[in-house]
């Protein structure tokens, strides 16, 4: 006879969980007892929106699920934000909640809410524990579910007196899920139909998105680009699916995207979407998308494929998969070497760019673009959500998959020092940086205390520009200057407080020796916080206005 927090901690070990990250409370006191026996290692963070997005950093970095537990009531509404996130960008989660002692539920019981309702539409499924020994079967279902089809996030709700029940249910059970059975093989037929159109197509053009990550496929996308020189772009969460160092790569599409991919979005005859949703992020005007294109969409979500544009080639498949099978096919395609060649003529004629020759003050895309060189490209790079994160998709070398770790669907504030976190516990051998703003910072800073208690080396760059930036970018393009509430009057001493967390903190103001600080910051072996004073009147640019078409960009000359 076992007690329901010990099945539950076997059933992990099963799981092959090797990290949990969560907070403590009265509901999941015993499950917590029962993890001082030290058989899984628990991060212990400051905030339980801080322990999700930990583990969705966690995740994202490792391609394995991430593990959360929080307590009941206000535990488990904090732990809100980061389920919504993990939902919106496919992320493999499972996240135990604390609940009342089942007698409890529905009484307004202390610290009770309703986890399954208001998890309802942000997870993939939920549980609610009401017999012990159903846990073994729940558990093994949650993780399966978490991991296989479109990824996302699992809970588990918890009633306490389910933990302290004893059981002798065996940890060894069948998954039976009849009625979940995703497709993970490609119709034949179909990759048949892409590859004809292929070979007619004149005007190729390859879109990567999450899903190319998700499936861990880049080796198998870049064959398939190289193989039929198809000029490729990639969405946010696509960037590191094909190296920054290929010449076919044209970057970031979108709002914020590179000239040459959003015109290349414009002119193609043929669009092959592996793994993007076509979010409004992508596409802002659904009707002048691609106009010309024939579109092929290959996703693992039957739901995703004509929800917002019509497609003529669905694929319901995993993405590895299907490009495994593409290239046991050879076609004959049409000359595409003007294709090509407008393509990287746009690619070089109008790069991302800034004014290097201004020396009043830092440009925050010369910090990240330095520190792409000191990195060689190779780092994780987690950010939080604003400006800096375009500026870190427009002038960070990404080389491959795994290496970003953002805030995609949901664009949540606050993200970026949890989730860098989770991607450094993680990926203990890689470096981590951080690109984070100002007011991002002040969302989840707590989290720093981590970083000395852990000993956790990761580089925190606070681009600082004393705003809002991107609301404050808005409201000067749209709104006639009007920086309503997006300015800081006033801001606390980030190094002090980085001090007071007993890490180390520096600050750089001078734009003449910018490069030979953050060269010297580099060396440093533990945890550091950099926070870099940078101009705060600069854009992202290109940019395409909400609602507008790809090929109505803003800044470009």
């Amino acid at each position: 006879m076992k007690s329901g927090s010990k099945i539950l901690i076997d059933a992990l070990l099963k799981q092959k969980v090797d990290m949990i990250f969560g907070y403590p409370g009265g509901a999941v006191l015993p499950l917590y007892d029962a993890l001082y026996d030290g058989d899984i290692p628990h991060i212990l963070t400051r905030h339980e929106q801080g322990a999700v997005h930990a583990a969705e950093g966690y995740a994202k970095a490792t391609g394995k699920p991430g593990v959360v537990i929080v307590t009941s009531g206000p535990g488990a509404t904090n732990a809100i934000t980061g389920i919504a996130d993990a939902m919106s960008d496919s992320i493999p989660m499972v996240v135990f909640t604390g609940q009342v002692v089942t007698e409890g539920i529905g009484k307004d019981a202390f610290q009770e809410a309703d986890v399954i309702g208001l998890t309802m539409p942000i997870t993939k499924n939920n549980y609610q524990v009401r017999d012990t020994k159903e846990l073994p079967r729940i558990i093994e279902e949650a993780f399966h579910i978490a991991t296989t089809g479109r990824k996302g996030p699992v809970v588990i709700d918890l009633p306490k007196d389910m933990t302290i029940m004893e059981t002798d249910a065996a940890i060894d059970v069948k998954l039976h899920l009849p009625s979940y059975q995703p497709t993970v093989k490609p119709n034949k037929l179909q990759v048949k139909k892409l590859m004809e159109a292929l070979a007619a197509a004149k005007k190729p053009l390859v879109l990567a998105g999450a899903g190319v990550v998700h499936a861990n496929a880049s080796k198998e996308l870049a064959t398939f680009v190289d193989k039929y020189e198809i000029p490729t772009l990639s969405t946010l969460l696509g960037l590191g699916a094909l190296s920054i160092e290929n010449e076919l790569f044209l970057g970031m599409g979108g709002m914020h995207g590179s000239f040459a991919a959003n015109m290349a979005l414009t002119d193609c005859d043929l669009l092959i979407n592996f793994g993007s949703r076509f979010d409004d992020r992508l596409a802002s005007a659904p009707q002048e998308f691609a106009p010309n294109a024939v579109i092929a969409h290959i996703d693992i979500d039957p739901a995703e494929i004509g929800k917002i544009i019509d497609t003529q080639i669905p694929i319901v498949a995993d993405v590895k998969e299907t490009l495994k099978e593409i290239l046991k096919t050879d076609v004959t395609c049409e000359d595409t070497t003007d294709w090509k060649k407008l393509n990287l003529s746009r690619k070089k004629l109008h790069p991302f760019k800034y004014d290097k020759e201004q020396t009043a003050e830092i440009k925050p895309q010369k910090v990240i673009e330095y520190i792409g060189e000191l990195t060689d490209g190779e780092a994780i790079i987690a950010t939080d959500v604003g400006q800096h994160q375009m500026w870190a998709a427009q002038f960070y070398p990404f080389k491959n998959e795994k290496q970003l770790v953002t805030s995609g669907g949901l664009g949540t504030m606050g993200y970026g020092i949890p989730a860098a976190i989770g991607a450094k516990l993680g990926c203990p051998d890689k470096e981590v940086v951080l690109f984070v703003g100002d007011g991002g910072f002040q969302m989840t800073n707590q989290e720093l205390a981590i970083l000395n208690e852990y000993n956790i080396p990761i580089k925190i760059v606070i681009l600082n520009n004393q705003s809002l930036g991107m609301v404050r970018q808005w409201q000067e393009s749209f709104f006639n200057g009007r920086r309503s509430e997006s300015v800081f009057a006033t801001q606390p001493d980030f190094v002090k407080m980085a001090e007071a967390y007993h890490i180390k903190g520096m600050r750089i103001t001078n734009p003449k020796t910018v490069e030979a600080e953050l060269t010297e910051a580099f060396k440093e072996t533990g945890p550091l916080l950099i926070e870099v004073m940078v101009s705060p009147t600069e854009h992202v640019l290109p940019m395409v206005p909400a609602g507008k078409a790809n090929y109505q960009m803003l800044g470009v000359d």
